[in-house]
């Protein structure tokens, strides 16, 4: 970042005349930065709490309790249940928000960024994430406690949208020439959005199913049938287009990649949401292919596994960054094709487990770990990142912990082989660690590391700094 004060034709254009000093108008710009930084870090830092404790600890201690007694049947559905949701909305959604308040309004020029709102939805994310939490495993105060969670996450993210739809992009010339001759939306804008309808659908059918529980249910967890749709609706309804879209806007600059092929990735969210449809109506073998297709129509729209037109951008991180990046998409093939797999040939829920584990760890965890590692130091104070090595060190665990967990939860679940049962847990130890290192690596960054961004010159008009 810079800062050129235009002071004459920035003031001129904005209909001010303020002879703010331009000392007084970079003091403005960086306190605000830091509000920027601290809202993130908050966010970010909430996020890895759910992913260690609820989240992948909840789930260590599941997989353990299933390897020993060789039955999935042997644990709680609300435990299972509980473990996801604090992955998906504790850490993931955490993270998305927090990104989304950070870049949002900076990319559309706000003026007046709503950090109330902004701390709002922080509280009433964090408080519901925790309050389902508490719900499905220590079971006291469900019935109140299962709507109330759904109530909280809905009206967070309402107040989410609200904030950032509206900074609209210019589209017609009106803030300068460089925008001018823009008539639509990039394409990575699009796709966030149909991910972000995605997220809001999601919420809508957890309070509902809430609501129903806490009426009508014997206990806080979904039927099975019930919750097979739900998490359809999750991962390839919420997750997946979240990252095709961030994959759009970032990789092209991160990996060196050619231009994105904007048909294909609007024909790969067109038939991703046509088998979520499929699914949802319970045909789900047509929806694995749809699904399949999809994920092939995305990696060829973003040029993947092309070759790159320039060197990557790896400074400050480690240089194995595009092949985690490259092999997440990798894991997107694959656990479609599980699920295909599962869809002809599935009869003890193996299968899909490990279609649904390749998605949702070494896909979306994998890419998390690796855009994360880049961009939120950045973010966070323009520090750099406290351990490249580090970085290095999480991605392999976690990659092999998947690897071992997919395989062998097909093996022993469908009974192939006893063996497979007492890999089970080291895959699962594997992976903790793995998301334990990136969690010291990004608290590291976030204590350890001085910030940068009080030595760096700001490019800013001073109609975007003055409110």
């Amino acid at each position: 970042m810079s800062i050129a004060l235009e002071a004459p034709t920035a003031v001129a254009a904005s209909g001010r005349h303020d002879s703010t000093p331009a000392a007084v108008v970079m003091e403005v710009v960086r306190a605000r930065e830091a509000s920027y930084s601290r809202l993130l870090m908050a966010y970010v830092s909430s996020g890895l709490l759910f992913m260690l404790l609820p989240g992948t600890f909840l789930g260590v201690w599941n997989l353990l309790q299933i390897s020993g007694r060789e039955s999935v049947a042997s644990v709680s559905p609300a435990w299972l249940q509980a473990h996801g949701h604090a992955q998906v909305f504790g850490w993931i959604g955490s993270f998305i928000f927090g990104i989304g308040f950070y870049s949002i309004p900076r990319l559309r020029g706000a003026t007046r960024p709503a950090f109330g709102a902004a701390w709002a939805c922080w509280v009433m994310w964090t408080l519901g994430v925790t309050a389902r939490w508490a719900a499905n495993v220590y079971g006291w105060q469900w019935r109140l406690l299962l709507p109330l969670s759904g109530t909280l996450e809905l009206a967070a993210f309402l107040i989410f949208f609200s904030a950032v739809s509206q900074h609209r992009p210019d589209l017609a010339g009106k803030n300068g020439p460089e925008h001018s001759g823009k008539s639509q939306l990039d394409p990575w804008i699009w796709v966030v959005i149909s991910a972000s309808t995605g997220l809001m659908l999601v919420l809508i059918a957890n309070l509902a199913a809430c609501i129903y529980l806490a009426w009508r249910g014997a206990g806080p967890a979904l039927p099975h049938g019930p919750d097979q749709r739900y998490l359809v609706l999750v991962t390839w309804g919420f997750l997946v287009p979240f990252v095709w879209g961030f994959s759009t806007k970032w990789m092209p600059v991160f990996l060196g990649l050619k231009a994105v092929r904007p048909r294909l990735l609007r024909a790969a969210v067109v038939v991703n949401f046509m088998g979520i449809v499929l699914a949802l109506l319970g045909w789900g073998a047509g929806a694995t292919v749809l699904f399949v297709a999809g994920a092939a129509l995305a990696i060829a729209a973003l040029r993947m596994f092309e070759a790159s037109r320039q060197e990557p951008k790896t400074r400050g991180i480690h240089w194995s960054f595009p092949f985690f990046v490259r092999m997440a998409y990798g894991w997107l093939l694959a656990a479609a094709l599980l699920g295909v797999g599962a869809a002809l040939w599935d009869t003890s829920g193996g299968i899909w487990g490990a279609s649904r584990h390749a998605l949702t760890v070494g896909f979306v965890a994998i890419m998390v770990m690796c855009v994360g590692q880049r961009i939120l130091p950045a973010f966070a104070g323009m520090r750099p990142l406290w351990s490249p090595r580090l970085m290095f060190i999480g991605l392999i665990l976690l990659t092999v912990g998947c690897a071992l967990r997919v395989s062998c939860e097909v093996i022993a679940y469908q009974g192939y082989a006893d063996w497979a049962w007492t890999v089970l847990p080291d895959s699962a130890l594997l992976e903790l660690a793995g998301v334990t290192a990136f969690a010291v690596n990004i608290l590291g960054t976030f204590i350890l590391q001085p910030s940068h961004e009080q030595k760096l010159p700001l490019v800013v008009g001073i109609n975007q700094i003055i409110s």
